[in-house]
């Protein structure tokens, strides 16, 4: 599978949150038992095994972990984010400070092990749109202070992402238009204060919410809110060349080849990240 070009950013964007993550597990004395049991010399190597099949992501973190905790120690990443794993394979070799090893293990195998499980779960959304030019998208149903993590993994998954925060682009949701009068008014407001860099999206629960919005203009993109699969298909119909798609709300994996063949142009999903299941990874001296 190729990687999306975005799915690494540098470490300086990382290293605060996993800074964060260590100093909480460190607590305020660091790793009492590992002092207390492992003379400060002892050396191993140790590896990160996958215990089950899956798409990897967070191997970047895992790094950046062990070495915040001591730069001194080599780590050699044998399958690295975007890679596919079978049950049994080395993810990563880290060799140096037992006591080293050991303080940064925990953190390590959290994010790695959340952000697999992330990727793995992309990956089997994107396997359904195969054949489609259906993109599978998050959203920001993100754990809190872990978005660019998650984000990131589901890039290594084979998905895009949507707007990583309230201020990368103008999304107008059903409160919105309530709050502000109409769809008309939502709409108008947003294409007064939009600068030409900054999209307009809109969110719609029917056709006739849909109609006003192509008769008004102003948008790039619609979000389809909860339509079932013959009302999609007739959404998708009325947007053919004039704005581009995209099918939200119950969007579980069962559901998302019958949408991609709708011809939609993006599936989002908030499961991607609020639901996927942590993959079995392990460190093993």
């Amino acid at each position: 599978m190729t990687v999306n070009a975005f799915a690494t950013v540098p470490d300086l964007i990382l290293e605060p949150m996993v800074r964060a993550a260590l100093l909480e597990d460190l607590g305020q004395m660091g790793d009492v038992t590992t002092r207390a049991v492992i003379p400060a010399d002892t050396t191993y190597t140790a590896r990160i095994n996958a215990r089950e099949a899956g798409v990897v992501s967070g191997m970047q973190i895992a790094r950046l972990a062990f070495h915040l905790v001591d730069p001194s120690l080599e780590v050699e990443t044998l399958l690295g984010d975007g890679s596919a794993c079978a049950k049994g394979d080395v993810l990563m070799v880290i060799t140096g400070k037992a006591a080293s090893i050991l303080s940064g293990e925990r953190i390590a195998l959290n994010y790695a092990g959340r952000l697999t499980g992330i990727a793995t779960l992309t990956a089997a959304f994107v396997a359904q749109t195969k054949g489609t030019t259906t993109r599978v998208t998050c959203t920001r149903k993100t754990t809190p202070n872990m978005r660019i993590a998650e984000k990131l993994a589901v890039l290594h998954g084979g998905g895009f992402n949507h707007r990583f925060g309230l201020s990368d682009a103008i999304l107008i949701k059903d409160n919105h238009i309530a709050a502000a009068g109409g769809i008309r008014e939502v709409l108008t407001a947003a294409r007064a204060v939009a600068s030409h860099m900054m999209r307009v999206e809109i969110e719609v629960d029917t056709l006739a919410q849909l109609e006003q919005v192509l008769a008004v203009g102003g948008a790039e993109v619609v979000l389809l809110d909860n339509m079932d699969t013959p009302t999609l298909i007739t959404a998708v119909q009325m947007c053919k060349g004039r704005i581009v798609t995209e099918a939200s709300g119950n969007m579980k994996l069962e559901r998302i080849a019958e949408v991609a063949a709708t011809g939609v142009d993006y599936i989002s999903s908030g499961a991607l990240t609020h639901s996927a299941k942590t993959l079995d990874l392990g460190l093993d001296f």
